[in-house]
C-alpha cells in the first residue's frame, strides 16, 4: 500500500511539472517587446489545429510562429538536455558538483564555434563545428582515461583528463579571440560565448532536436542502472551491471545532448548543476523519477530565464549571464552543505 501511495505521489509530481511547463510555454508567446494578448496567442495556436477565422493582425502570427516558437522550442530542448546530462553525470561520478562540461564538451564546442566564426562560416557551419569539436574533446578525454585508468581509477582519470582537455580548449578559444578582428569577429565570438537564443530559427531546432531527443530517450531507458551506479562500481558489478559499457553509453548520450545544446545556444553555465539538485530536492534521489523531473524542470527553468532575458531590459541580456547570477548563490549553498553529504 505504501509503495502504491509513493508511486502515485511521484506520478502527481511529474503531472504537475508537465502542467507548469505547458503554462509557461503558452505564457512565453505573450511576453516580449512586441506584446501579444493571451486570447490572441491562444487563437493563433488553436488555428493551427482547427480552422478559425483570424481576428488578429498577420504580423502577430508571424512573430509568434516564426520568431518566438523556434526560440521557445529551443529553450525547452536546451534546458532538458543540460539538466538531464548534469543529473546523469552526478549519478555516474557520484559527485554533486559535477556538471555537463566536466569532460570538456563545453570547452570543445566553444572552440569549434569560435573557429567557425573566425573562418566566417554560416550559422549551420557554426553549429556543426561546435558539435563536432564538443564530441572530439570528450573522445580525447575518454581515451586518456581508459589509457591511464587501468587500476580501477577510471572515474578519477576521466575527471582529471576532462579538466586538462577543457583547459586546453579554453586556451585555444583565447588564442582565437586574440587573433580575431576586434571590430567584427571578436564581438561575435564574445556574444556567442555568453549564450543566447536570439538568432534561433526553425532549421536550428530541427538540427538539434534529433540528437537531443535521441540522447534523452536512451538516458531515460538507462535510468534504472544509474540508481545502481550511484552506489559504486563494485556494487553495480555484483548486481550484474557491465559498468564499462554503461559508463560509455551514458558518456556518449550526455555528451551528444550537451554538444547539441551548446551548438545552438552557446555556453549557458550552471544549468546542469543547479537544476538536478532542485529536482532531487523535489522528487528525491531515485533516478526512475529524478531523470524525467530534471528534464522537465530544466525546460521550465530555461523558459523562465529566456523570458527574463527578453523582458528585463531594453537590450536582451545573454542567457549565460542570467543563469550564472541565479546559479552562483545556489552553488555556494551546495559548497556550504557538502560536508552533510547528499542523496
Amino acid at each position: 500500500m505504501a509503495k502504491v501511495i509513493e508511486q502515485s505521489a511521484e506520478s502527481l509530481k511529474i503531472i504537475i511539472l508537465i502542467m507548469i511547463l505547458i503554462g509557461i510555454f503558452f505564457l512565453s508567446f505573450t511576453v516580449g517587446r512586441y506584446a501579444i494578448a493571451p486570447d490572441i496567442a491562444f487563437g493563433i495556436l488553436v488555428s493551427k489545429i482547427i480552422h478559425l477565422t483570424p481576428f488578429w493582425p498577420e504580423d502577430m502570427e508571424i512573430v509568434m510562429l516564426k520568431i518566438r516558437l523556434p526560440r521557445i522550442m529551443a529553450a525547452i530542448l536546451v534546458g532538458a538536455a543540460l539538466s538531464t546530462a548534469g543529473a546523469a553525470y552526478q549519478g555516474m561520478f557520484r559527485n554533486p558538483m559535477v556538471s555537463p562540461g566536466i569532460l570538456g564538451v563545453t570547452s570543445g564546442a566553444s572552440f569549434g564555434a569560435a573557429l567557425a566564426i573566425l573562418l566566417s562560416l554560416d550559422a549551420v557551419g557554426i553549429q556543426v563545428t561546435a558539435f563536432a569539436f564538443g564530441l572530439l574533446a570528450v573522445v580525447i578525454t575518454y581515451m586518456i582515461a581508459i589509457w591511464l585508468g587501468k587500476k580501477g581509477e577510471t572515474i578519477l582519470m576521466m575527471i582529471l583528463a576532462g579538466i586538462i582537455i577543457g583547459t586546453l580548449f579554453t586556451s585555444f578559444v583565447s588564442l582565437i579571440k586574440y587573433v580575431a578582428d576586434p571590430n567584427n569577429t571578436l564581438p561575435a565570438i564574445t556574444y556567442w560565448l555568453m549564450g543566447s537564443l536570439a538568432s534561433v530559427n526553425d532549421s536550428d531546432v530541427y538540427l538539434a532536436a534529433v540528437p537531443i531527443l535521441t540522447g534523452l530517450f536512451v538516458l531515460t531507458l538507462l535510468r534504472w542502472n544509474l540508481n545502481v551506479m550511484s552506489f559504486g562500481d563494485e556494487e553495480a558489478k555484483a548486481l550484474g551491471i557491465n559498468t564499462v559499457r554503461l559508463r560509455f553509453c551514458v558518456v556518449i548520450c550526455a555528451t551528444m545532448i550537451t554538444a547539441s545544446a551548446v551548438a545552438i545556444s552557446g555556453v549557458i553555465g550552471l544549468v546542469g548543476l543547479v537544476v538536478p539538485h532542485l529536482s532531487r530536492l523535489l522528487v528525491g534521489p531515485n533516478y526512475k523519477i529524478l531523470l524525467p523531473a530534471s528534464s522537465l524542470m530544466g525546460s521550465i527553468f530555461m523558459l523562465i530565464v529566456d523570458n527574463l532575458a527578453r523582458t528585463l531590459f531594453s537590450l536582451e541580456v545573454p542567457l549565460g549571464i542570467l543563469t550564472s547570477i541565479i546559479g552562483a548563490p545556489f552553488f555556494l549553498y551546495l559548497l556550504l552543505n557538502t560536508r552533510k553529504g547528499w542523496a
